[in-house]
């Protein structure tokens, strides 16, 4: 394609022009991303509890997440935090440059969880994507627990995930679903069924979700050491096949070394980049003081990141995944009286400048 196209080709694929500014804004100039995630505030309080001996107060974790975002967020494309204790801290205190997008979690810790011991989402008391637009994020991310196999809280996640698509269309708002698999009907976390079952889930959630957002953020199908290299290529082949939408791959806590070779196999598949949280950061919240954190996050936190940004530059383009270049998208163009029309609107003979109007 090198001719002008019609923006319609861009709207029939669910980009509208808030979206598409979202995810231009959180990728990297040549399509890719590479996200950091630090929205994980359970992990973050407990860790940081075991390494000072008492539970952090509201401003110590703000504290944390503002300097793990200022140490980090120059060397990302996005960065991801939660409404709670990160974004208004973060950009209050100029923690996130000009140049990294930002992306807002709206669900809240600690879903509620139905007989089978299975979570059902929900948002954040006070939240919404409502809130996330007008605050001036780029992108709402949603965490939706999701077993395909356990039908109740499958059904439950499944309308919550279609709510919030649906709110970030309302609001022309980029929306990223990160869907989990989860221990249920008296499993533990290491239990040999959650464990045999994980590739199969994460593939198959993203076969039933994946159209239900714009940008999909998956787990690893299976699990390092348990399945032959050749195994897990053949399900990241399935999962990339699976996906509907560019994928990005988290990191699901596993040490650094370990998200490496992940990230490594799952760019080669097909993804289009990470947005990991615990792998980059996680022995941060162990360090007592301040000043140790912050000698961490400067080093060894930002060599993590560059090292899997190395990675991620060789990845597919979000465009590539519907099947157009840079060049391609260079050569959109919208029709006079667009903005009339954008979001139901009308102005006068369609938004077209009359003689003696002044634009």
């Amino acid at each position: 394609m090198s001719a002008t196209q019609s923006v319609t080709r861009l709207l029939g694929l669910g980009f509208t022009p808030g979206k598409l500014r979202g995810l231009q804004r959180i990728s990297n100039p040549n399509g890719t991303l590479t996200m950091v995630a630090t929205d994980q505030n359970s992990s973050m309080i407990n860790m940081m509890k075991k390494a000072t001996g008492k539970d952090p107060s509201y401003a110590e974790i703000a504290d944390a997440k503002v300097m793990l975002s200022r140490a980090l967020a120059p060397h990302c494309s996005g960065l991801l935090v939660d409404g709670y204790y990160g974004y208004w801290s973060t950009v209050a205190a100029c923690a996130v440059p000009a140049s990294t997008g930002l992306l807002i979690r709206v669900e809240m810790s600690g879903a509620k969880k139905n007989a089978a011991g299975a979570p059902c989402g929900e948002v954040e008391p006070g939240w919404g994507v409502h809130k996330i637009k007008r605050c001036g994020a780029d992108a709402v991310k949603l965490l939706a627990q999701f077993e395909p196999d356990e039908f109740d809280s499958a059904e439950k996640n499944f309308e919550f995930t279609k709510h919030i698509y649906t709110e970030c269309i309302k609001h022309d708002i980029l929306f990223l679903l990160e869907p989990i698999h989860f221990a249920y009907n008296g499993e533990k976390d290491d239990s040999e069924s959650k464990l045999k079952r994980k590739a199969s889930t994460v593939i198959e959630s993203a076969r039933i979700l994946s159209r239900y957002c714009d940008v999909y953020k998956a787990e690893f199908p299976g699990t390092l050491g348990v399945e032959t290299d050749a195994q897990l290529k053949d399900n990241l082949k399935k999962l990339n096949d699976a996906c509907v939408k560019p994928w990005v791959l988290l990191s699901a806590g596993v040490d650094y070394p370990q998200y490496k070779k992940q990230v490594e196999m799952a760019m080669a598949a097909g993804a289009s980049g990470v947005l990991g949280g615990r792998a980059f950061w996680k022995e941060f919240f162990t360090y007592a003081s301040p000043a140790e954190r912050q000698k961490f996050a400067e080093t060894e936190c930002v060599r993590r990141v560059h090292e899997i940004h190395e990675i991620v530059k060789s990845a597919t383009p979000w465009f590539a995944k519907y099947g157009y270049t840079l060049n391609d998208l260079h050569n959109f163009r919208a029709t006079e009286g667009w903005h009339a029309r954008y979001g139901g609107g009308t102005a006068g003979a369609g938004g077209k400048v009359q003689e003696g109007d002044v634009y």
